[in-house]
């Protein structure tokens, strides 16, 4: 295996538009790298430049100690796994996990060897002799991961390998893939992985790390719980996490009592680590607070925000009350055994954030202003 390096990639088209602004990411040898972000941000582009299926009309791509810009993608040492499998439909699924071995002319016996250790692995011996119409769609997503698998290429690319699964089947298939990189590992033999997704839960889950891409840029490369509790952005901040931080403006005022926030003429406190890290002493800001860290007080408590709640999601494990304060909608996550049945669609409720979670947004740039 071999670590994956992008130096200030770009991609243009002729028509002049700009997908991919001058990238730069390190994936180590061995490391479960994801790249996610919404439709449109380029991360299958840069995966696609990465396989050689997209030319890359500015900066480097190295894998190992090779710059592979110019190699095909036969010669770049990848193996890719797709979105729609893209099984050879007339191949029994032995023929189809052997393919890259028969066409590197690998001894009879060696391919034999390979096929019955990946068809061990992934467990699915008794698939073998079926034709890829005879599968179901986890199967055949299986089938497609042992024929890169077989390969034994220097870097995985897998392109939204999941999203034609239902939901069951998605997360027993991150848990077999998961599962798989960490015995690879644990056999010396690790496995370095880009994997492309829109999905959040994938993301977090499977990846050692997350590069997070929004219009061709890198947002934020970090692992999960970074990601999660120190997000470099407002954007990061609002794409990582469900229900989505709660992200509203807010004006950043000093005082006697120290530093507050004041929304809709409510004023609380920001309290003294969040302070500590504040060096504006004043301004429009946007308050980021997850609606995990909420509280929810009585109206009139101290250093809540005052609001009327418009809607109540029960979710089974919990519940998401939704409130309106001073036109902008918080959401405030409470499991189901602690929330208070008698709340009702149109009470007002007081919600206090635990301010050691808090965040605080340059409201132009997005930067994440409160972080030490």
């Amino acid at each position: 295996m071999a670590e994956l390096q992008l130096r200030s990639v770009e991609k243009s088209y002729g028509n002049g538009f700009k997908a991919v602004h001058g990238i730069d990411l390190h994936v180590k040898e061995g490391e479960f790298m994801v790249l996610v972000g919404p439709s449109g941000c380029a991360k299958s582009t840069t995966l696609r430049m990465i396989a050689g299926l997209e030319t890359i009309t500015g900066g480097e791509v190295l894998i190992g100690d090779r710059v592979v810009n110019d190699l095909v993608p036969g010669k770049r040492g990848i193996a890719m796994v797709f979105q729609n499998y893209a099984l050879y439909p007339h191949m029994q699924v032995r023929r189809n996990l052997s393919f890259g071995l028969r066409l590197k002319r690998q001894p009879k016996e060696q391919i034999e060897s390979a096929t019955q250790d990946v068809s061990g692995v992934l467990e699915i011996e008794e698939l073998l002799d079926r034709l890829p119409k005879q599968l179901s769609g986890g199967q055949a997503q299986r089938v497609a991961l042992g024929r890169a698998l077989i390969k034994q290429p220097e870097v995985f690319l897998f392109d939204e390998p999941l999203s034609n699964l239902d939901a069951k089947l998605r997360a027993s298939m991150r848990v077999r893939i998961t599962d798989l990189h960490k015995r690879l590992r644990d056999e010396a033999r690790p496995a370095t992985v880009v994997y492309v997704t829109h999905d959040q839960v994938e993301a977090m889950t499977m990846g050692d790390r997350i590069c997070v891409m929004k219009d061709g840029h890198i947002m934020q490369v970090a692992d999960p719980t970074t990601l999660y509790d120190r997000p470099a952005n407002a954007f990061v901040a609002g794409f990582i996490g469900m229900p989505e931080m709660n992200l509203v403006p807010a004006a950043l005022a000093g005082g006697k009592g120290g530093q507050s926030l004041t929304l809709d003429g409510q004023s609380i406190s920001v309290g003294k680590d969040l302070e500590a890290r504040l060096e504006s002493s004043g301004g429009r800001v946007t308050m980021g607070i997850r609606p995990q860290h909420l509280e929810i007080v009585a109206a009139d408590a101290d250093d809540a925000l005052t609001g009327k709640i418009v809607n109540l999601e029960f979710m089974g494990h919990e519940v998401n009350l939704h409130a309106d304060v001073g036109g902008e909608t918080f959401v405030c996550v409470v499991p189901s055994d602690q929330f208070d049945k008698n709340l009702q669609r149109g009470d007002r409720v007081g919600l206090r954030p635990r301010t050691s979670k808090m965040h605080v947004f340059d409201i132009h740039t997005g930067a994440n202003i409160s972080l030490a």
